[in-house]
């Protein structure tokens, strides 16, 4: 039997020193009263990493005063590349949270940006973490899912002007953006407007298949806007097509660096560094068997495509396992895989993976920035980092000119959307109560309007369906009077037929499972919110209406995930969301214009602060 170990072969660890104008922990006050003497922006960024977010903040004109991580190697990469002081805080004990808070509360910060640790919310990481779970080494209730908490904690302590949190995508579309809503309330109810959107990295000059969640706050008056996206991409050429070959070897920590020509992107990320040489040019030996098979392969090759004898893995469950990128493409997303396989992410032209360089390069870290530790060391930095030039994009909105450094056009505020759509619901309400969670919503009527999708019936027939089921009506008294509707088209008289059936040998007595058990998954979604949950419903109205309401770019209006997080902005996270989002679910066209009519002349300074009724779930 063939034997496949890998001999492991550790780099040399790389050894760096502090940045020679850091301050010293004492001094740090004194330090950042100088820096803003001299017209600096300070910034705060936790869960900071190696510094990728904060390589964006600088080059947009801030200055990363703090940087808070509790990975050591990462933060010696860190301080050897800012000016800045790094410091070790575990975010999830309260403890040293507070010490932090007392340490940088009397200093003038103008930004608290950060990403808490994504992996329990990201899809790359999710087999991993319910096996760790299965197995007794995690935790069920992941921790890091709660250090957005710590984040919070953080901004509403300091009161920065600005805010800015990133994360991946699964942050905000998991559990219908409740996490993301909580935070964007607790914001707001301080003082702060906030918008936030998904991202793609490719958009904003960065040449990988990317997508970040990106959220900004401001309390200074100013509107929030968003980059600019650019329409061409950056291809993996542009990124390191400069960069020298290595043949059959595996490069080193300095190499000559001589090109004949560089991209304009290249010349970017070079133009800081020694014109004479490359470092960290260095990858993984490669096995012989691993070349045959690289040597084998385009762009579109696929595990599968390659001969028996030189697949290690299931063909049918690593589809993608070996990967070579394709010069005139963007490049797959850099994560922190590379550091234990770079199989994902084989060379265009030559039979190796990528190096570190290359990895940071697509990352687009400047070719003058040095990772502390191992080649693993690296690519793992590398791989959790956010790209700076995506985060420079969105930093640059957070300065205070913002308005006029954007190119984006300004939006009506989320705040004045809620505010003309609440009201519009409560008018809707009062004359289609059985659209809505209310005083009037009971169980029984609240499963016939999903079951026999009522907002798609003429408003008399479906006032007189409901009659039988207000006040102390029920389902039996419906059974009684269901032969008598005539006015009910012969598929919904049908639709409600079998469900009474089904229900008459209980009583009609009705739990959410036996609900779910008669309801499609889109039908008992509405159920839920005719119930009171603070639940997202989508569907291809919600989509037009979303689109229209939010004056979403065409690369928007078609992207689900888009159009959700898109709507949790407008249904919010307080006691009128089920309110909201029924009205999203039920307008023509002619309401949203309506309503956006409305909301471009509607005083901003107010806001809306009617409460429910008697009644309200």
């Amino acid at each position: 039997m063939a034997t496949y170990g890998v001999k492991l072969e550790r780099s040399d660890s790389l050894e760096l020193g502090r940045h020679p104008e850091a301050p010293a922990a004492e001094d740090l006050i004194e330090w950042c009263k100088a820096e803003k003497k001299v017209g600096k922006l300070l910034a705060v960024d936790l869960f900071a990493g190696a510094g990728g977010l904060g390589v964006g903040l600088e080059a947009a004109g801030w200055t990363v005063a703090i940087a808070v991580d509790n990975n050591e190697v990462a933060l010696k990469t860190h301080r050897a590349n800012f000016r800045g002081l790094a410091l070790n805080v575990d975010m999830s004990n309260p403890d040293e949270v507070e010490s932090l808070i007392k340490m940088v509360r009397n200093i003038d910060i103008d930004l608290v940006a950060g990403g808490p640790p994504c992996q329990p919310f990201s899809r790359a990481g999710r087999a991993k973490i319910r096996s760790l779970v299965d197995q007794g080494v995690r935790d069920r209730n992941d921790q890091r899912k709660e250090l957005w908490r710590s984040f919070v904690r953080v901004v509403l302590a300091l009161r920065p002007r600005t805010v800015l949190m990133e994360n991946v995508p699964d942050m905000a579309i998991a559990d219908d953006l409740a996490v993301i809503r909580e935070i964007a309330q607790m914001l707001e109810q301080n003082g702060y407007s906030v918008d936030y959107r998904l991202l793609d990295a490719w958009r904003c000059g960065v040449p990988q298949h990317r997508k970040r969640f990106i959220l900004q706050a401001r309390r200074d008056g100013v509107a929030l806007n968003w980059p600019k996206p650019v329409h061409r991409i950056v291809t993996v050429y542009d990124a390191i097509g400069d960069l020298p070959r290595l043949g059959k070897g595996t490069g080193a920590r300095q190499m000559s660096y001589l090109p004949d020509s560089q991209s304009e992107f290249a010349k970017m990320l070079s133009e800081e560094s020694s014109g004479q040489f490359v470092y960290d040019h260095m990858t993984r030996p490669v096995r012989a068997d691993d070349r045959q098979a690289f040597s084998l392969m385009t762009s579109k090759t696929l595990y599968s495509d390659l001969p028996q004898h030189l697949r290690r893995y299931r063909s049918d469950t690593f589809v993608d396992k070996y990967k070579r990128l394709a010069w005139d493409d963007l490049s797959r997303t850099i994560t922190a895989h590379i550091a234990k396989d770079g199989y994902w992410y084989i060379h265009p032209e030559e039979n190796r993976t990528l190096t570190v360089r290359e990895a940071a390069r697509i990352q687009t870290f400047p070719d003058h920035f040095r990772f502390s530790g191992t080649r693993s060391d690296a690519f793992r930095q590398i791989g959790n980092a956010v790209p700076p030039l995506l985060a420079r994009s969105v930093a640059t909105c957070l300065t205070p000119l913002s308005s006029s450094l954007s190119g984006s056009p300004l939006v009506l505020s989320n705040e004045v959307l809620r505010t003309v759509i609440a009201r519009w619901a409560l008018s809707d309400r009062s004359n289609r109560w059985w659209l809505y969670c209310g005083p009037q919503m009971t169980r029984d009527a609240a499963f016939v309007a999903a079951l026999l999708d009522m907002h798609r019936m003429k408003n008399d027939s479906a006032a007189q369906l409901m009659v039988p089921l207000i006040g102390s009506g029920n389902l039996a008294n419906l059974d009684q009077e269901l032969d008598s509707m005539s006015f009910l088209t012969a598929a919904r008289r049908s639709r409600l037929r079998k469900a009474l059936d089904a229900l008459r040998d209980d009583d009609y007595n009705i739990d959410n499972e036996k609900v779910a058990s008669l309801l499609s998954d889109a039908q008992f979604g509405v159920y839920r919110l005719l119930m009171g949950e603070n639940v997202l419903v989508l569907n291809e109205c919600v989509r037009r209406n979303v689109s229209i309401l939010k004056g979403l770019p065409d690369h928007q209006t078609g992207l689900l995930t888009d159009i959700k997080v898109a709507l949790s902005q407008l249904v919010a996270n307080d006691d009128l969301a089920s309110l909201r989002m029924g009205a999203i679910r039920v307008m023509s066209g002619a309401q949203v214009q309506m309503i956006v009519d409305e909301a471009m002349t509607y005083p901003t300074n107010t806001r809306f602060t009617e409460k429910w009724g008697d009644g309200r779930k």
